[in-house]
């Protein structure tokens, strides 16, 4: 009787967990859960407990609260682009404790809560592109101890706070490109010393400080295509000791003068470092050599610069010279009329 009592509880608690929640598809006896494009405006109800892959992009939730996933706990995939998402809420994620892959691109977020990162201390992949976020604060990412990709593209970000990246030590792909950023500051990135992609192209960045790259000692690309880059200090790219590392530099608007052509040709010889569109780098100043490529026009910058100097100088010494011969012939005349006036033999009052 005992047996009979319990054996059908055991049973429902069983199927219960291998339910799929009305309109979505599941497959591999649970564990893969689709519910995208569903028209959802909540996360369903009734997701099987053992689900690790969890499909919801494509709906309408426009927010996900605290409790949006409790009981899912061996989640390791969950997908939520183009959802509408415009609200995470205070511990939203945190019960997902073994999550490797989030992604939230394509949706309307304009900030990311201080505990964001909460728990998902083995998230490998994060993806937040094609949102709103306007900034980064220095809690929002210091949880994600695990995280090696992460893709912050299109996004509004003008500023990211010194620290935000403190936790990241395990990142190798950063992706920061299409944003507002206007410097790469030094500090922003000590902690990423495994970091091999870093993204910046299509920002406003016009300054990069001498120390901001320092830290990268695993860097094989860095793209800060269409920025606006003005001209470049040496030392900054001297800075990153890496085995190999390829620049991306065109589309911005250099001023091309002999110093720049300096900066490059010494970046150029520095084994570690390639310029790989050095022959797409064309010059926006000065007007006379507008879109012309840098790389063409470097020796006849130097010759022309160097003219230019020797001319000023020439004109200067000119100068210079010309006045010390009339303050020499005004000296004499001065001298010669004290003379004529001391020979004179009539005293001046008897002139008188």
């Amino acid at each position: 009787m005992l047996c009979m009592v319990f054996l059908p509880v055991a049973f429902v608690v069983a199927w219960s967990s291998k339910l799929c929640p009305h309109q979505c598809s599941c497959y591999d006896a649970s564990e893969l859960v689709d519910c995208r494009s569903r028209g959802f405006t909540h996360i369903p109800h009734s997701i099987p407990h053992g689900t690790w892959l969890l499909d919801l992009s494509g709906n309408r939730l426009s927010e996900l609260r605290s409790t949006s996933f409790t009981g899912i706990w061996v989640l390791r995939v969950l997908l939520l682009s183009q959802s509408n998402m415009q609200v995470l809420h205070s511990k939203a994620l945190s019960s997902l404790t073994f999550l490797e892959k989030l992604d939230l691109a394509y949706n309307e977020l304009r900030a990311l809560p201080p505990d964001f990162s909460r728990g998902l201390t083995t998230l490998k992949d994060l993806k937040l592109s094609h949102n709103a976020l306007d900034r980064l604060e220095s809690h929002a990412l210091e949880n994600l101890e695990s995280l090696e990709r992460l893709d912050l593209s299109h996004n509004h970000i003008q500023a990211i706070e010194v620290g935000a990246f403190r936790g990241l030590t395990m990142l190798r792909h950063l992706n920061l490109a299409w944003n507002h950023l206007t410097v790469l500051q030094g500090g922003l990135l000590t902690m990423q010393q495994g970091l091999g992609v870093l993204l910046l192209n299509h920002n406003n960045i016009s300054k990069i400080e001498t120390e901001a790259l320092a830290p990268l000692q695993t860097l094989t690309i860095l793209n800060l295509e269409a920025n606006q880059l003005r001209s470049l200090k040496f030392k900054t790219f001297l800075n990153l000791q890496t085995p190999s590392t390829h620049l991306q530099m065109s589309e911005n608007p250099w001023t091309c003068d002999c110093e720049l052509h300096r900066v490059f040709s010494k970046i150029l010889h520095v084994r570690h470092l390639h310029v790989d569109d050095y022959v797409n780098i064309t010059c926006h100043l000065p007007l006379l050599l507008a879109g012309a490529s840098l790389g063409l026009m470097h020796s006849q910058l130097c010759v022309a610069e160097t003219a230019t100097v020797l001319v000023i100088t020439g004109t200067v010494m000119v100068t210079v010279v010309a006045a010390l011969v009339m303050a020499e012939r005004k000296r004499k005349k001065q001298k010669m009329s004290l003379e004529k006036q001391g020979n004179d033999p009539m005293p001046w009052e008897t002139r008188k």
